[in-house]
């Protein structure tokens, strides 16, 4: 959530900035501006709404400059407005542009009105503005200015500032939310995701805890908070930009849908040429072998990515597994076996909830942690033993799609792997669940093939407040997916259950107005199935069933039957969730909402 961008050139930066806060909107947003030093002022422009608006009024105005920064603001402190959008100035002379909170800004808040400062806004941002210019007003050095202010705040941030009076000058500071620099010919840059900078530069260096890093033309700078030098390493971005273009696809989250055969062929051919090894996770030392259960740490999407794992894991593998939700995680005393592996799941890999908790886990005890992330050399994975790369590619879309199901092609890997360890796993087994990810591609394009009939459906639910979602055994987790991704895009409240707990309460809910998705694969609990189905028939409800080509189905009044591909066997989950986001997508487009940046929501979530 939110997006910085900076530079400092020898040509005119207003271009790219816009162009950075444009590939940055998919982090959500809600309001946009730029802040150019000209010389003799730093002129500033700001627009609540998209950033095509502030484009408008920055080339009303004509605005040109060598050095500025940009944000795209997903509001925290203070509402949706112009005065609380970023970037905030300083009397006239401090810019500032910021990712994250600051707990103790209530605290410098009162401290600087008593020397003076006048706030225009209600953001913790402009708190941090008036605090550098205190200090740089008394060392007229930024930089330190910089990092005499950051030691004094409490919590999350990525600031990027500006002074007037070093017009050829930009100073970066990151403490818990991701920020990058990129390096130039005669020019620098900053932002938070490398996409930003892509037109520019592809020579990066990420920023670690505690950096404070000052940009000329000539070259950067970096200290920690102390002002001691550190060398970061300079590493050449694999992202390529036609990723971040739409093609001929409507939306992001449509190409991203699509682009799944590709994403989990990309992923599965690491493990194809490894085999279910640990070598695979980066592990050489016997970590994985010495695991005596399994506890995975994830937030919301890749949350229902863990609750799959844990019904491959404890039945393949034999191990315990317990799956948490980060956020609360990090604040409670939790049952702690230092041999257990912790898992962190993260797309971005700066998930902050799921790094906290892989913090706390580590305060706790656990001596080994593995990441499982889709973005290289990002934060998470910095900070764990081992590692399991998805190669998904860039993810645009807010709802979150081939992430999901190449954390779950990751997360049976780590299944059969540590099943073959424990000798749970045969020659025999491994030779099956090798052949049976060589295949998955194929069955989820088979599975993409139906988007016709499911968008068939969409006008049925266009017109619905509330939707259920059942499924069984290993489904569930996907009939839990297909929820949030129903909610999350077009806003209609949808739940999801085991279709067993029906009787236990929900089922109070199901009249001709609720239409209950199902999923029902042919495995061992479809009869079950059949019968919780036959629960909803009786109450008046319509059912909407995701069934496999040989399943024992047929169409009739309020039941309507899509076939995915002939069942899959233990990789079903991966499939079944094919059609449940691609009902997602349809019933948006149905109701008109912005499918790519669904309200209120952000595609990183770097505060709490």
């Amino acid at each position: 959530m939110c997006g910085v961008v900076g530079a400092v050139s020898h040509r005119d930066i207003v271009p790219l900035l816009i162009d950075g806060l444009k590939r940055l909107e998919y982090r959500g947003y809600d309001s946009s501006g730029i802040a150019v030093n000209v010389g003799d002022e730093i002129r500033r422009v700001r627009r609540v709404g998209r950033v095509t608006e502030m484009e408008a009024a920055v080339l009303a105005e004509g605005l040109h400059g060598s050095a500025g920064i940009g944000h795209t603001r997903w509001a925290t402190h203070g509402g949706v407005t112009e005065p609380n959008a970023h970037p905030h100035i300083s009397n006239g002379r401090i810019a500032i542009v910021h990712n994250g909170i600051i707990e103790n800004h209530e605290e410098k808040r009162a401290e600087l009105i008593a020397q003076g400062y006048e706030f225009s806004s209600q953001t913790d941002t402009e708190v941090v503005a008036h605090l550098i210019d205190f200090y740089d007003q008394q060392s007229h050095d930024l930089f330190d200015a910089v990092r005499r202010a950051v030691r004094e705040l409490h919590g999350a941030y990525a600031i990027c500032v500006m002074a007037l009076d070093r017009p050829q000058e930009l100073v970066a500071a990151r403490m818990g939310c991701p920020l990058l620099i990129g390096l130039g010919n005669d020019e620098n840059f900053v932002a938070s995701d490398v996409s930003a900078i892509l037109s520019a530069t592809r020579r990066v260096m990420f920023m670690e805890e505690g950096d404070v890093v000052r940009l000329t033309r000539e070259g950067v700078d970096i200290t920690d908070q102390n002002g001691t030098p550190v060398q970061r390493d300079i590493r050449e971005s694999e992202v390529s930009l036609a990723s971040l273009e739409l093609g001929p696809y409507s939306h992001f989250m449509q190409k991203e849908i699509h682009e799944q055969p590709k994403a989990l062929s990309d992923t599965i051919d690491a493990v194809l040429g490894a085999g279910f090894s640990p070598a695979v996770f980066g592990d050489d030392s016997g970590r994985l072998a010495a695991a005596e259960g399994v506890k995975i740490l994830a937030c919301g999407t890749s949350y229902y990515a863990g609750l799959t794992a844990k019904y491959w894991i404890e039945a393949i593998a034999g191990l315990p597994c317990s799956v948490e939700v980060a956020s609360e995680y990090r604040y409670r005393d939790a049952y702690v076996n230092p041999a257990h592996l912790i898992v962190t799941l993260s797309q971005s890999g700066e998930t902050l909830d799921t790094m906290e908790a892989l913090k706390r886990a580590r305060e706790l005890g656990h001596r080994t942690a593995l990441s499982i992330c889709n973005v290289s050399e990002s934060a998470i994975p910095r900070a764990s033993d081992l590692v399991f790369y998805t190669r998904a590619g860039a993810e645009i879309g807010v709802a979150s799609t081939k992430a999901f199901t190449t954390q779950l092609v990751a997360l049976f890997t780590l299944a059969i792997t540590l099943g073959k360890q424990r000798g749970r796993v045969d020659a025999e087994a491994e030779a099956g669940y090798l052949e049976a990810l060589r295949y998955l591609p194929g069955s989820v394009q088979h599975a993409l093939n139906l988007e016709p009939q499911i968008s068939s459906w969409a006008q049925a639910f266009a017109s619905k407040q509330h939707a259920l979602f059942l499924g069984r055994g290993v489904h569930y987790p996907i009939a839990l997916e297909g929820a949030l991704k129903l909610k999350e895009i077009t806003y209609i409240h949808a739940e999801a259950y085991p279709a067993g707990e029906l009787k236990h309460g929900p089922l109070a809910l199901v009249d001709s107005d609720m239409p209950v998705v199902v999923i029902a694969p042919k495995d061992t609990l479809l009869e079950k199935v059949k019968s919780n189905m036959q629960e909803v028939r009786a109450r008046g409800g319509e059912l909407f069933v995701f069934a496999d080509l040989d399943s024992q189905f047929s169409d009739s009044d309020c039941v309507h039957v899509i076939r995915t591909p002939r069942h899959v066997g233990i990789l079903s989950p991966i499939v079944h969730t094919i059609p449940v986001q691609l009902l997602a997508y349809h019933v948006a487009l149905a109701k008109g909402t912005d499918v790519d940046k669904p309200r209120n929501l952000a595609k990183s979530v770097t505060v709490e």
